[in-house]
């Protein structure tokens, strides 16, 4: 089973924003045209997200992780400290994010770590980290594949 478009796009958008390279790299690195590379940045407003700071998975887990506090704590403070159908419904989808994203690895995980590792080995051999950056695509490749 082949990468689907919509896995191609996320790679597109991931390392576009993350290693902040030029469509035309990019291109090379998904076997997308650079032409589509430029419609998807155009369209998904690539550029703002560039600019804007990455919300961490670590992140994202205390943001969701204060949310339920801050429920639990209204709660509490009732005469029967139960929540309605209302919240119970967003404590249960909040609960839901954070195991996924504890026991999720996500592509952009695997990008991050990839460029840090190239990132690393740029500073021990600039020959070595070009042949490693392949190395790395064909990774990604691999798990956008076979997830």
């Amino acid at each position: 089973m082949g990468i689907s478009k919509t896995q191609e796009r996320e790679y597109a958008r991931i390392l576009y924003v993350s290693e902040r390279i030029t469509f035309k790299e990019i291109a090379e690195r998904t076997g997308v045209t650079e032409k589509t590379i430029g419609k998807w940045a155009e369209a998904d407003n690539w550029d703002k997200l560039r600019k804007s700071l990455l919300t961490t998975k670590q992140n994202q887990l205390v943001h969701w992780y204060n949310q339920l506090e801050a429920m639990n704590e209204n709660i509490a403070k009732r005469d029967l400290p139960v929540p309605d159908s209302k919240e119970a419904d967003v404590m249960s989808k909040i609960t839901s994010n954070i195991q996924r994203l504890e026991t999720e690895t996500g592509i952009g995980e695997y990008v991050e770590v990839g460029r840090k590792l190239l990132t690393f080995i740029q500073g021990v051999d600039l020959n070595e980290a070009k042949r490693f950056k392949n190395y790395i695509d064909e990774f990604i490749n691999s798990k956008l594949k076979n997830g």
